[in-house]
Formats: structure tokens, sequence, C-alpha cells
């Protein structure tokens, strides 16, 4: 059984915070800002999985109405989505995700991001890939207003 699920997710810079992409801290003169600690990256592959399980998005499970997930780290949210996914027997088969920005840049970080994702989802490295993108200064990530990402995944149960 295979099933693929995508997800996209924006998130504008603010001040005094950190840039957490892909569960990893990067050095950045401004953070995202969101209700969770709005790591752009990990919400992207988090309602992927959650596409791919037909059980709904990020803001079903994880409401910014809840005071609950209010500065919550998201690798602990794709960490109990991805319990999901092993409760129904699946496992990664693939995933390829695209974070949307014009700056900082991120080629230098991708290892990094790609090792933690692995690690959260109980993927092979293999199996993973980041890749960074510019729009070449169009649009609100080209203007440094915020940063985006997608990501598809590819659910394999044997």
């Amino acid at each position: 059984m295979i099933k693929v699920g995508q997800g996209f997710d924006v998130h504008s810079f603010t001040d005094h915070r950190p840039l957490i992409l892909g569960g990893i801290t990067i050095p950045h003169p401004q953070g995202l800002a969101g209700h969770s600690d709005a790591d752009v990256l990990l919400h992207a592959i988090t309602d992927a999985v959650l596409g791919a399980l037909g059980k709904g998005d990020i803001g079903t499970h994880f409401p910014d109405t809840d005071e609950r997930y209010e500065g919550a780290d998201s690798a602990e949210l794709l960490r109990t989505v991805w319990k999901m996914a092993e409760e129904e027997g699946y496992r990664v088969g693939n995933m390829d995700a695209t974070v949307i920005a014009q700056r900082p840049k991120l080629a230098s970080y991708i290892p990094d991001i790609r090792k933690r994702v692995a690690v959260l989802v109980k993927a092979d490295l293999s199996d993973i890939n980041v890749k960074a993108t510019t729009t070449e200064h169009l649009g609100f990530t080209g203007r440094e207003e915020g940063m985006a990402a997608m990501a598809i995944v590819c659910l394999v149960r044997d």
C-alpha cells in the first residue's frame, strides 16, 4: 500500500524570535511569526503526512486557538503525527521538500536539516530530500517578508 500527501505552509518574519527550520536553529536576525515555533518546513512536512493518511491538516490537530500549542516545538508536533502513521503500519518511502526564501541562504544547513527530519520520521537519510530556492526577489518571499515551504511524502505499508 502506498499513500502520497503534500503540504504547504507560510510564515512571516518577525523580530525577537529565533529562526527554526527543519528542527534546527538557523542564525538570522529574524525568526518566523506563529502560534508555535513557526517552523515552516516541519509544518509542511506534518501536513504532507496528515494528507497521505487522510487525517486533515496541522490546524485541525494543533489549532492556534489552543493555548497548549503556544510556542510548541514543531518537531514534537511532527513526532505526534508520525506516531499516527506508524500505528497504521506506514514508513517513509521517500520525502521531498522545498523551502522558499530569499534569505537566509540555506545550502550549508540542508545536511543538518535532512538528518533532523530523517530522525523525526525514523527514515533512512537517503529517503529524505530537502532543498531551498529563492523567488528572484519576487513576491513576499523575494521581498524578505517571510518564508514558505512545500513537501510531498510517500508512505509505504508492507
